[in-house]
């Protein structure tokens, strides 16, 4: 198997840390959020991308982000360094985060000229129903977490801009197929609801100066027993040089204590 390109390590990574302040506000914003929150419950008309978006996340801290654990630090440096990557690991470990962050951060350099996200359209175990709309509208529930890792590493009023022009662009698995995606940023999120076949066929939609990051945790897989190609795939591609896969643990999940210790039993 011929080898891959590989880019230098100090590409589009900087550092700089999250403080816990990014995370926990004042008494009246906590209330103004549990409003916003009972309001998008009522309006079926709110959408990821509303004024919410510009309100919230236009913050000046999240210019960078710095690993919090050893696993971050090799995810990081492992999507610096690949065209593929590969983040498996438990809920909380900030894969997603981390990915799209690199995105951002490839964009901003220039040395890509546009961001390609996609995620199954798979509902965690229940059934929406109809949801009306056209396609953004139908997928903007499932794509909700990618829309809130680009309001808080750009800004929405950005984020929106670039979708219009489509230097970001966010579509469904089943939208992939038949594409080449050259000079090009590409995150496959929740990638533990993809079949054997459709993880192939993402793969293989890598083009000339592209970078790839594949997430998702197998545990927590919403196909039938046996359906996941995410396991499979990761273990195939260990074997093969120039390709980082970056297997997370308990120990790298950043959010509460709590969740952690959850997963150690259940």
């Amino acid at each position: 198997m011929g080898k891959k390109s590989r880019r230098p390590a100090d590409t589009h990574l900087h550092a700089v840390d999250v403080t816990e302040s990014a995370f926990f506000h004042e008494n009246n914003e906590r209330g103004n959020a549990r409003t916003s929150a009972r309001e998008r419950k009522q309006d079926p008309r709110w959408h990821p991308l509303g004024e919410e978006i510009d309100r919230n996340r236009d913050k000046k801290y999240v210019k960078n982000v710095k690993p919090r654990t050893e696993g971050q630090r090799e995810l990081m440096e492992a999507i610096a360094s690949h065209n593929l990557t590969l983040a498996i690991g438990p809920a909380g470990t900030g894969k997603t985060y981390l990915a799209i962050s690199a995105a951002v951060d490839a964009l901003e350099a220039g040395t890509i000229d546009r961001i390609v996200l996609s995620r199954p359209a798979m509902e965690a175990g229940e059934s929406l129903g109809y949801l009306p709309g056209d396609m953004q509208e139908k997928m903007a529930p499932y794509l909700r977490p990618l829309y809130d890792a680009l309001g808080d590493r750009m800004g929405g009023k950005r984020v929106k801009q670039y979708l219009d022009e489509g230097t970001i662009e966010i579509a469904p698995v089943g939208f992939m197929r038949g594409r080449t995606l050259n000079n090009a940023f590409i995150v496959i999120d929740e990638a533990q609801n993809c079949t054997y076949s459709q993880l192939k066929m993402l793969l293989s939609r890598l083009g000339w100066n592209s970078t790839m990051v594949i997430t998702g945790d197998p545990d927590q897989s919403d196909l039938l027993d046996g359906m996941s190609g995410l396991s499979p795939i990761s273990q195939k591609l260990d074997l093969v040089e120039d390709i980082a896969v970056i297997r997370l643990k308990q120990v790298d999940i950043v959010r509460h204590p709590l969740v952690a210790k959850m997963l150690d039993v259940i």
